[in-house]
């Protein structure tokens, strides 16, 4: 399992990783800076959350571990791993249709509340890294 060390970090890519599913205990990061945002992580075995400037943006229960974590211009994109399947929320636009690929096959279509959250539940016991993209 490659769980991120940091609890958040800046991959050579240019992306964000972020969230430790092997903890038993809960940790949290605040004020870690990229892209000129801020940003705060909780994570543990039993959830992983982040918040951009103080908005939410992703939540998994149990905890995750999330790779190469980026917004695209029409949604997100990132890798995950957990030791248990996983609900997945995405804070996302307001009442939005999305595409949700996993391991780039569609699971169909979605639409976010009145909230912009999208729950996604992804199986990941086992798998490894599962790609997730978030298509609008």
């Amino acid at each position: 399992m490659s769980a991120v060390q940091e609890l958040i970090c800046t991959e050579k890519n240019g992306t964000l990783s972020f969230g430790n599913h092997t903890l038993a205990q809960k940790e949290k990061q605040e004020g870690y800076e990229f892209d000129g945002d801020l940003y705060k992580v909780k994570t543990s075995q039993a959830m992983t959350k982040l918040e951009r400037d103080g908005i939410f943006v992703y939540e998994s229960v149990p905890g995750t571990s999330v790779k190469e974590f980026t917004f695209t211009q029409s949604g997100v994109k990132f890798k995950v791993e957990g030791a248990e399947d996983a609900q997945i929320t995405i804070g996302l636009a307001d009442e939005t249709e999305y595409e949700v690929l996993i391991n780039q096959k569609s699971i169909g279509r979605m639409k976010t509340n009145l909230g912009g959250k999208l729950n996604v539940g992804i199986e990941l016991a086992n798998e490894g890294l599962v790609d997730v993209e978030i298509i609008g």
